[in-house]
């Protein structure tokens, strides 16, 4: 929201130098988050309802069992431990793939993937910033730059009075804002990282700058130190484990000069080095402590501060830890602010794990932004250098990026903030972005069936390998049914990505793995992956991600019915918004395999597919039986998109062959499932075949999205959506928690929530920002924020889960699934926005187009 309060206000804009995010998301530091109203708990995970059932538990409790205590790995879905809810975070630190350390909003580093796909929850208390200032030769305050009282460390001065602090975010920025207690100084730390849309090389840095702003409110000069500290490690048990040692650095290059400490943190698999670092330049004076304690009182470091406002800067290595040992550094900036005027003071910290295992520890990766910097390990000075020299340059790209949108007045402020703010999933998602091998051959990358992909190799090449989890909890890499919403992201501000991901999973459709496992739904035995389908996801973190897929083992999702289509219906959606005619070319054979492998489920042969009787899509735990809208309008979407590939491609058998079945699933759908206000959720006639899905239209939001809605690929008729989304809105979203918490999944002709599943009671964020794009799409936009709107305030507000946006939350008590990727389907509301404004048939732009007056 706008920026509020006299101390923000002295900040507002959003100038690169000293400027606090007009929009975004705000909150003062001498709050807590408002407790939500009904005391929300980790809920069911989808399958949570059916445990109920005793043949499921007992498998599910023995997989888990031997899983997590025998063979010591973590579960893939692990419902008996969820990860518990935390109303601290704020914007993560770090660029794609590289591993992401999150602070809260407070200023605390407290969330960290380092590891790929593998989360620790942990405040390293260490890990801190202290102001030091200095009149006339005296120290006259000194403060440790948070609220907390902690047990270590305390001949420190902690307790920073959270009243005089606020905190900003608009990611990938972020803002701190402290207004020093009686002493007329205020201090700006804006948090950047290099988040930049169509770029490949620094977006894939593993570096966070700190631009210390500070203000000095007096009528004489000040002398201002800031200390930067941290502990080598983060806060697990390996910080204890020996042999971690720190040095200081020195980089120099083409007259800059950057200076600070090296952390190496010497772990048996995945070994790693921090950077903390500062900016030298005329005025500022960057000094160091190499090593200390903090564990113990940390009086060395402190008094050495205090007493001249610098550190000693030994030089020399530090001893490297003994076992129980843990061992912390610092790096101080200094310079003289006079009176009544401004300065500014940079520092960074940089990671550098260039080589990297997955849990099997079978094959080495090395992370993209080796190929720009090298795989020795020894990265982190010239990452810290590249950082404080170039960060000016990412704030002007974000800026001319972010800026149409946030001066853009039709679209309200929460809209900005959530648009912005959700793409932390696209680097805190787990995600890992890595290089092909040099020695990598085309056969290596095709598998044994040869998936014929021509340009697979360069593009693997030259943009690498990205894969990001289903969320936080649920860990699944690229899990596709998801990804079909949340891919707008990429499509929109890393293309390529997008492109390289969809490469990855056309060369899976084709190969398959014969090894046979029991399912832990109905306890079958089927093969891990047949061919010619698309699958579920590419792998666990913890085995071993692109040589062994599927690792969801609840249902097996060769008998899903979306997953097939969504490959299919974002091939069209890729090309129509990159115009990229060899990725349509190369996809446009798999894209016939997985169709033809579709039409076994169209057993009559009425041109539309018909669902199993089981939870056999996204919606896992929802049975769905005979014609459905959301399967039958995901499949005659991916029909048109057939018939459209076909025309561009000059294939005119294919284009006759999908435009018959077009025209007899077209009829049979409207027969079997239009009821004259909405579609109903399946044919099946049972009680709640009559239910309002909230997510009914899916195929047309598709369909829209690549305009192909209008003329002569319309699918849907245009009166049965619009009167469809309206429905959607009175009842699954106006008669809902009084139309303030989104829509709800399934909602009954009565205006009663279904209830028949765990997933038809529940609001699933990133379907609802779909379903507003869908509103959007169709002239609904008032309907379509509002519809929005209650997700972004629920989330980001009510419950306080910033920066970690759940699949769902009911009514309740109850949420779902923390930090999920399918939230950032909210980049097709902005994709719905352009098109609104005729924009849509370019191809997408570096800066999304605003709403024109």
């Amino acid at each position: 929201a706008a920026a509020a309060g006299p101390l923000v206000r002295r900040y507002e804009g959003t100038a690169g130098g000293r400027g606090v995010a007009a929009a975004g998301w705000r909150v003062c530091l001498a709050h807590r988050f408002e407790e939500p109203r009904q005391p929300y708990s980790a809920g069911d995970v989808p399958l949570r309802d059916a445990l109920r059932h005793i043949g499921l538990a007992l498998r599910y409790f023995r997989w888990w069992y031997k899983k997590t205590r025998i063979e010591k790995k973590s579960a893939f879905i692990d419902l008996l431990c969820a990860v518990p809810l935390q109303q601290i975070y704020g914007c993560p630190l770090g660029g794609i793939g590289g591993g992401t350390i999150t602070r809260g909003w407070r200023g605390e580093f407290c969330r960290w993937q380092l590891n790929p796909g593998i989360y620790h929850y942990e405040t390293v208390i260490a890990d801190q910033f202290t102001v030091c200032l200095r009149c006339k030769g005296q120290t006259v305050y000194q403060q440790v730059l948070s609220v907390e009282r902690p047990s270590t460390l305390q001949g420190w001065n902690w307790g920073f009075c959270g009243h005089y602090a606020f905190y900003h975010a608009l990611y990938p920025r972020a803002w701190m804002v402290y207004e020093l207690p009686g002493q007329n100084v205020v201090l700006t730390c804006r948090q950047v990282s290099p988040v930049i849309p169509h770029d490949y090389k620094d977006s894939s840095l593993p570096v966070g700058v700190f631009i210390w702003e500070v203000e000095n409110g007096r009528d004489e000069d000040v002398d201002v130190s800031i200390m930067f500290s941290l502990q080598n490690g983060t806060g697990k048990k390996d910080d204890r484990s020996g042999g971690h040692w720190n040095e200081p650095f020195t980089f120099e290059k083409e007259g800059e000069r950057v200076a600070g400490v090296l952390l190496h943190h010497c772990t048996r698999v995945n070994p790693f080095t921090f950077a903390i670092s500062a900016r030298e330049k005329a005025g500022t004076e960057v000094t160091h402590f190499t090593a200390f304690n903090p564990a113990g009182l940390g009086r060395e470091v402190w008094q050495d501060l205090l007493q001249d406002g610098r550190l000693d800067s030994p030089t020399g290595k530090s001893s490297p830890t003994e076992k129980g040992e843990v061992t912390a550094a610092a790096v101080c900036a200094s310079c003289r602010v006079p009176a009544r005027s401004h300065r500014t003071l940079e520092l960074a910290l940089a990671w550098d794990m260039p080589r990297v295992h997955f849990g099997s520890k079978e094959k080495q990766h090395l992370r993209r932004y080796t190929h720009f910097f090298g795989s020795g390990g020894d990265a982190a000075p010239a990452l810290s250098h590249h950082a404080l020299v170039h960060y000016k340059e990412w704030e002007r790209k974000i800026e001319a990026w972010q800026k149409p949108i946030l001066e853009n007045s039709q679209l309200p402020s929460w809209y900005k903030s959530a648009l912005f703010n959700e793409l932390y999933f696209v680097t805190d998602g787990g995600t890992i972005w890595v290089e092909l091998p040099p020695d990598c051959c085309a056969e290596d990358l095709q598998g044994p069936a040869g998936a014929g992909l021509s340009h697979l190799l360069p593009v693997l090449r030259e943009y690498g390998r990205f894969a990001y989890l289903e969320g936080q909890e649920y860990r699944m890499y690229n899990t596709y049914d998801v990804h079909f919403y949340a891919s707008f992201a990429l499509i929109m501000l890393w293309p390529k990505l997008q492109i390289s991901l969809q490469y990855d999973i056309a060369v899976t459709v084709v190969n398959e793995d014969v090894q046979p496992r029991q399912y832990l739904m109905g306890g079958q035995t089927a093969q891990v992956k047949l061919k010619n389908v698309v699958p579920h996801d590419i792998g666990d973190p913890g085995d071993e991600p692109w040589q062994r897929v599927n690792a969801y083992l609840m249902h097996d999702t060769a008998d899903w019915k979306d997953l097939n289509l969504k490959f299919v219906l974002q091939v069209y959606r890729d090309y129509y918004l990159t115009h990229d005619s060899l990725y349509l070319q190369d996809m446009w054979p798999v894209c016939q395999a997985v169709m033809e492998s579709e039409m076994k489920f169209d057993r009559d042969n009425d041109g539309l597919i018909e669902n199993g009787g089981f939870a056999d899509q996204t919606y896992d735990a929802w049975v769905v039986n005979g014609a459905s809208a959301y399967c039958g309008g995901l499949w005659l979407a991916a029909v048109c998109v057939m018939c459209k590939m076909a025309k561009v491609l000059g294939d005119a058998e294919i284009q006759q062959k999908y435009t018959h079945i077009l025209k007899k699933g077209k009829e049979a759908f409207e027969r079997m499932l239009w009821n004259g206000k909405y579609y109903n959720y399946d044919s099946s006639g049972s009680d709640t075949s009559s239910s309002i899905m909230s997510d009914q239209c899916a195929g047309q939001w598709f369909l829209g999205a690549c305009g192909l809605d209008q003329g002569e690929f319309e699918v849907f008729p245009k009166s049965h959506i619009v009167s469809a989304l309206k429905t959607i809105f009175e009842k699954n979203v106006m008669s809902f928690a009084g139309g303030t918490m989104g829509a709800v999944n399934g909602m009954r002709p009565d205006g009663v929530p279904d209830t028949s599943s765990v997933q038809s009671d529940e609001v699933w964020v990133g379907v609802v920002y779909a379903l507003a794009a869908t509103m959007i799409q169709e002239g609904l936009v008032e309907e379509g924020f509002h519809t929005a709107e209650g997700c972004y305030r629920t989330v980001w507000e009510r419950l306080g889960m910033a920066f970690q946006t759940p699949e769902a939350y009911r009514e309740k008590k109850i949420y779902r699934s923390l930090a999920y990727m399918r939230p950032l389907s909210i980049w097709s509301m902005q994709l719905a926005v352009e098109r609104r404004a005729g924009q849509a048939s370019a191809p997408v732009c570096s800066a999304p187009i605003p709403i024109q007056p």
